[in-house]
């Protein structure tokens, strides 16, 4: 394989380049560099698997590297030596395979280097992986310190571990039925998804067609917690307070045929258009959308309007871990503790919508209590006129499925 920016490895080396050097997200470089290269399906494929695993395993891999190589290393051959013993140990690709194309594309003066160090790494291979599962905690499984003492604190180490080992796998991938729009094409790829009905996993090729019909929504059943509820109903007037891109409004859709008066509102005007039109392609009759901040006051025309506002507020992404590889590298308690104060005032204002015996769902993609109850037991004590009615933290590993949390609050 050549030294050229059409190799799918090659490819994930910038981007993880790129990804050292500035703030961007890894799925947004991917997107990028796939475009840049015009790779393939299966070629983009393979650079986001070496991407993602190397940023999964990023703590390990450099533990490995100290292990095989004694002195200093340069950041790209670093880079290199990362994604090749990814390949070997992660992924599990041909072990010829990963070091011959991993060499190709190093530099010439590191060739022999990194050589040495992938066939080092498959002499040890046994050692190594018996050494893993005896290593600390944040170097197995490649978080940060202050991850593994936090969830320790809140859940317990068993728990820990378990959402530490989901995390590092790549996520799975589920579909909802929507029951509004028929299905067209083969549907024996669909396997149900037990005790949640309506949800599929895909086990074979990607029903593109039901996709972009709507007959089929791709997203993951934690969503289902906040419309479960919500409970919205034919004929209300139900706010989505925080909307793009779209998935809990179409379960609203979804769950009131059609029925429900939908006002979808979003932060970022520029994302309205897309969301207008995937909510009226899923069965939206009653649809509007708005651009505004709910940092701010509550329009006058929406205090005390809806029967149901939905708020899934920004927030840590420690639910979602598994599909954002960047957050275990990005995020620090003080962002978790900023988020809260900003979630705080959304919740604060966005109670405004709410009529009097209306109903108001909190909910994050967090597992953080910081960000979850916390938040809900503050507003409670400044507004005496809602009630917790029920609340739902679901852990990652508890029902396959992402980790978020929701709060039903009834007002007076």
């Amino acid at each position: 394989m050549t030294n050229s920016i059409t190799s799918p490895r090659q490819a994930a080396l910038l981007c993880l380049k790129k990804w050292d050097t500035s703030h961007a997200f890894a799925e947004t470089l991917i997107d990028q560099q796939a475009v840049q290269a015009q790779l393939k399906t299966s070629d983009r494929n393979l650079m986001q698997a070496i991407v993602f695993g190397v940023l999964r395993n990023r703590s390990w891999l450099d533990y490995l590297i100290s292990k095989l190589r004694k002195g200093r290393l340069d950041s790209p051959t670093r880079l290199i030596l990362e994604m090749g013993l990814c390949q070997i140990f992660i992924m599990q690709l041909a072990r010829h395979a990963a070091v011959f194309e991993t060499v190709s594309i190093t530099p010439t003066k590191a060739r022999g280097l990194v050589n040495a160090i992938l066939r080092a790494s498959l002499r040890q291979e046994e050692e190594i992986q018996h050494e893993r599962i005896q290593l600390p905690l944040h170097i197995r499984y490649s978080v940060p310190q202050w991850i593994i003492e936090r969830w320790t604190a809140a859940f317990g180490r068993e728990h820990t571990i378990a959402m530490l080992e989901r995390n590092n796998e790549p996520p799975p991938f589920h579909v909802r039925r929507n029951p509004l729009i028929p299905m067209t094409e083969d549907t024996r790829s669909l396997i149900p998804l037990e005790f949640i009905p309506g949800w599929y996993s895909i086990n074979g090729p990607l029903p593109v067609e039901s996709i972009q019909s709507g007959a089929l929504y791709v997203a993951d059943p934690s969503t289902r917690h906040a419309i479960d509820l919500l409970d919205p109903r034919p004929g209300e007037f139900v706010l989505d307070a925080c909307a793009a891109p779209g998935g809990k409004s179409v379960s609203i859709i979804s769950r009131t045929q059609g029925k429900v008066h939908l006002t979808a509102t979003d932060l970022h005007a520029h994302r309205l258009p897309v969301l207008l039109e995937n909510l009226k392609n899923q069965g939206g009759q009653y649809v509007e959308t708005a651009q505004f901040d709910w940092s701010q006051d509550c329009p006058p025309e929406w205090e005390h309007y809806f029967d149901g506002v939905l708020l899934d507020v920004p927030c840590s992404n420690t639910g979602v871990m598994q599909r954002r590889v960047d957050v275990r590298w990005r995020l620090t308690p003080q962002e978790i503790t900023r988020l809260a104060a900003m979630q705080a005032r959304i919740l604060d204002r966005a109670s405004k919508a709410v009529k009097p015996g209306g109903r108001l769902v909190y909910s994050t993609c967090s597992i953080e209590q910081e960000e979850n109850r916390q938040v809900v037991d503050q507003f409670l004590q400044k507004h005496p006129e809602f009630t917790l009615k029920r609340d739902h933290l679901a852990l990652p590993f508890q029902e396959m499925s992402d980790g978020a949390y929701a709060a039903l609050l009834l007002r007076a």
